[in-house]
């Protein structure tokens, strides 16, 4: 499985501008041969912009996945990516795992909003995060602050997932989270997290940069900085890491929960 993780400096444009850069990373991602390419959290219409998240925010049916679904069958490539969804006037932080054939793999509504504008912006998800499959490799899905929370992705990693996918807005002062947490959640479930961030500022807000893929040795594979950047990784099989003496214990922990 090879990932392509975007991460772009953050955008004031409007829908149909943000949808273009879209067509054109991902056209221009494609002679690299990905599976999958990788956007931040809410790139549509934008993280830091509250107003756009009531006025703007879409039906899955709407054009903005008509539109994602026409960009992966066109390269066909999968595409996920965090936006606004509106699903019967309730307004939800949403991710999307798109198909290379333009069906819907998973979709998932963001259960631990972070600060007062999200708080102000979304109601939190119900479901639980999904898996699916991409180029043979069991995915899982969260958005952002989630996987500050080993509960998260240790469940993923009991339904099977080797990879968590993670659209993400992670702001400066919190890099933490790129250097202790994301790879402790990788080394812990021996999963691979594949983690994607703005960089730049949006609307008063400053971005972190430093995208990733981490593999479960807890090592990066890729690193961005904080600069546009496109990261290109193929993940290693699995097998290919020993299994780690916490990864061991934990395992023998869910064996007894179960």
């Amino acid at each position: 499985m090879k990932l392509a993780i975007i991460q772009p400096n953050s955008s004031h444009d409007v829908s149909e501008e943000i949808i273009a850069s879209i067509d054109a990373l991902v056209s221009g991602a494609k002679r690299h041969r990905p599976d999958v390419v990788v956007f931040p959290e809410l790139f549509l219409p934008g993280y830091n912009f509250p107003d756009r998240h009531n006025n703007d925010a879409q039906t899955q049916s709407g054009s903005w996945m008509n539109r994602i679904a026409g960009i992966a069958r066109e390269y066909t490539c999968a595409i996920v990516l965090g936006w606004a969804e509106n699903h019967d006037g309730t307004i939800y932080n949403a991710a999307t795992a798109v198909s290379a054939k333009g069906d819907i793999l998973a979709h998932y509504r963001k259960h631990q909003l972070f600060g007062e504008m999200e708080h102000e912006s979304f109601t939190p998800g119900r479901s639980l995060p999904p898996t699916f499959e991409i180029a043979g490799r069991k995915c899982g899905l969260l958005i952002c602050y989630e996987i500050e929370f080993p509960e998260y992705a240790r469940d993923l990693a009991q339904r099977g997932a080797e990879v968590v996918i993670v659209p993400t807005a992670n702001p400066v002062g919190y890099e933490h989270v790129q250097d202790i947490l994301v790879p402790a959640r990788a080394h812990e479930n021996r999963q691979f997290v594949a983690y994607a961030n703005y960089c730049g500022t949006q609307n008063g807000l400053e971005f972190s940069g430093a995208s990733l893929v981490v593999g479960p040795d807890g090592k990066a594979l890729s690193r961005a900085g904080q600069i546009p950047t496109e990261l290109y990784v193929q993940l290693p099989e699995l097998a290919t890491y020993p299994a780690s003496a916490l990864s061991t214990q934990l395992e023998d922990l869910r064996t007894r929960e179960d």
